[in-house]
């Protein structure tokens, strides 16, 4: 009976010299796989390259009409010099011009040394000797006449969808003989061609005299 539970002994002893080396060779294979979890590098998130802010075609003496419910012409942009952008679908024109019609009103022109229309073509900045020009009219049934009229600035912005003309730059309006400046700007609406100004106004107003435009 002693023999054979020295045998058995002696049995399990060689099954687990054995072993070993095979759990030696988990053991370290465990170790490994720690060792480079603990010193790897965060991963990155997907990044999706940025689109940049390049043209990705031009136009010269180019045009670009807006159209009213009836699809006639409301607006007009014109420019020497037409640069689209791919990014934002906005576009840079040199020497802009835009002409706004408003029937049985006389159209009336804004123009600039630089312009800047947005993607949704419904804003448009006008830079450097910018300029509304609106002609003189004949008196209508329901409209009075109305003086050739000039409005400067350095800067204007044509809300394009809502007809207004904006600025808090310094203004000078010259309408008929009258002329007033405003430090803080002014506001016209193209759809009642009104003009507001803002903050300080001065200059002379001069009564139209009779067959004088």
């Amino acid at each position: 009976m002693t023999w054979n539970l020295q045998r058995l002994q002696n049995g399990i002893l060689r099954t687990l010299f054995s072993l070993l080396p095979l759990v030696l060779m988990v053991i370290l294979t465990l170790s490994t796989y720690w060792l480079v979890e603990k010193n790897a590098l965060p991963s990155l998130p997907s990044i999706t390259p940025a689109r940049l802010h390049v043209p990705d075609y031009t136009i010269t003496n180019g045009a670009l009409n807006t159209l009213n419910e009836l699809g006639e012409t409301k607006n007009r942009v014109i420019g020497k010099k037409l640069i689209h952008f791919e990014d934002d679908a906005t576009i840079d024109i040199n020497a802009p011009r835009m002409r706004s019609f408003q029937p049985p009103k006389v159209p009336i022109t804004v123009q600039a040394d630089f312009g800047h229309l947005d993607g949704d073509i419904s804003i448009l900045d006008l830079s450097g000797h910018a300029e509304i020009f609106r002609p003189a009219q004949a008196a209508q049934e329901n409209q009075r006449a109305s003086a050739r009229m000039i409005m400067l600035s350095d800067y204007f912005q044509v809300l394009i969808n809502e007809d207004l003309i904006n600025t808090r730059y310094p203004l000078t309006l010259e309408q008929g003989l009258s002329i007033l400046t405003s430090n803080e700007g002014g506001s016209f609406n193209n759809v009642t061609q009104t003009m507001t100004l803002f903050g300080k106004v001065q200059g002379r107003i001069e009564r139209e005299q009779q067959g004088q435009r």
